[in-house]
């Protein structure tokens, strides 16, 4: 392929030129100029460098286009042939001995070959003449290698100080936390620059990798909410969520949930935890209109009935029934099941039917107290206090034997079974 591209770019060389003091800005300076532009980028594409540069070396003296130039240059540097770039800067320094870009890939080759000295003399030179961020953040990392922290500091101050520039703060801060271990003095700087001038991506990550490393919880939330506010997205949501839930700050995660709305099913959670059903009513008959998952219509019967002020409305529980009625057709779970059953016994709406559903649940959970309970409240409300009785004595040495429905249940099956005793003396 190389040897294809290159046999290519040699049979274009025997093309007429323009003549090329004439050529305007958009014009091509030869009939074939795309075709080298082609090969040059394909060279590239497959990563031979040598061959790029070449190429790109023929378009420029084809055309003396300054583009040509810096990228044959370029792919110089990408093929490592530093010293070789160095020689080619050094005849075209002659001519334009200003220039900025030609001076720059200098001062990077010295950099790698590690020439230091003349690295760092013409680097500060560059820096001074452009006042270029990436100039300074230039001269910064040939002191860093030097290990003269210190110095690469200084000149990232000064130049910071001139413009604010976010680019040049990141590397002030990273010499002052990795390499001077001056860690609070560079949380300070940055929250500084975020405080008055905001806090960008760049910014808010490289407090956040701080705050990480220092285990800072408080400052990681207080920063990732910053950079949540500029940049609605759904990762930053989620590791805020994860940081709530470590700090157990179950209001402030609710709240926040309750703008972004990133994750309802979490805050779909935290109202039930929370008992706040009107809330999660309104939530989770959002979810089934959404989802249409029949596990959101079920929360939603359930619900819409533990909100409800008057649970005797017969509107709202022949609503509630309705909505349980088809979701134990697709959901045949003991806590669909269960609900239904209880609410047909509780409001005597159908005892019996009511106390069939109990029994298909207790084939599933035999020793659930809740379970348990809703059965003997079947019998309760059939008047069979002594079947009631019996089932509540094993349910109150169960776990939840001690839920206050459960004793406000227990209580009137005892006032059921002394009231039967009474007629039975008369």
């Amino acid at each position: 392929m190389v040897k294809y591209v290159l046999f290519l770019a040699l049979s274009l060389l025997f093309v007429s030129c323009k003549d090329l003091s004439s050529l305007k800005p958009s014009e091509k300076a030869f009939d074939r100029e795309d075709s080298y532009i082609l090969l040059a980028l394909r060279a590239e594409e497959v990563k031979d460098y040598i061959s790029a540069s070449e190429l790109f070396t023929i378009l420029y003296e084809k055309s003396l286009k300054q583009e040509y130039l810096y990228r044959s240059l370029q792919n110089d540097l990408l093929a490592k042939k530093y010293i070789k770039l160095i020689k080619r800067v050094d005849v075209y320094l002659k001519d334009s001995p200003q220039d900025p870009v030609l001076q720059r890939l200098k001062v990077v080759s010295l950099f790698d070959l590690n020439r230091l000295d003349e690295a760092t003399t013409l680097s500060i030179s560059l820096a001074k003449m452009t006042k270029n961020p990436n100039d300074y953040i230039l001269v910064s990392d040939i002191y860093s290698k030097r290990q003269e922290y210190d110095t690469a500091l200084k000149y990232l101050e000064s130049a910071y100080t001139k413009e604010y520039n976010e680019k040049i703060l990141d590397r002030i801060s990273i010499i002052l936390y990795v390499n001077l271990n001056r860690k609070k003095e560079a949380i300070a700087q940055l929250e500084t620059h975020s405080r008055m001038l905001g806090c960008s991506e760049r910014i808010c990550m490289r407090l956040i990798g701080f705050y990480s490393n220092e285990n800072n919880v408080d400052g990681l939330l207080a920063t990732y909410l910053r950079l949540y506010k500029s940049k609605k997205n759904e990762e930053i949501a989620k590791k805020i969520v994860q940081i709530y839930s470590y700090k157990k700050d179950y209001l402030a995660l609710m709240n926040f949930l309750e703008h972004s709305s990133v994750d309802d099913e979490v805050l779909l959670q935290l109202y039930t935890a929370s008992k706040n059903y009107d809330k999660a009513y309104v939530l989770s008959q959002k979810l089934y209109e959404r989802t249409s998952q029949i596990d959101y219509l079920g929360r939603s019967a359930i619900y819409e009935y533990e909100s409800a002020k008057d649970k005797n409305k017969q509107e709202l529980i022949q609503r509630v029934v309705r909505k349980l009625k088809k979701v134990i057709l697709e959901d045949k779970g003991p806590v669909y099941l269960n609900y239904l059953g209880y609410i047909l016994i509780d409001h005597e709406i159908d005892v019996k039917i009511g106390m069939d559903y109990i029994d298909r649940v207790l084939k599933m959970q035999p020793n659930s107290s809740y379970y348990l309970d809703s059965k003997a409240w079947g019998y309760y409300k059939l008047g069979k206090c002594e079947k009631a009785k019996k089932i509540m004595q094993r349910v109150v040495k169960l776990d939840g034997g001690d839920d206050p429905e459960v004793l406000f249940h227990l209580k009137k099956i005892e006032k059921c079974l002394k009231n039967k005793k009474v007629i039975s003396k008369k």
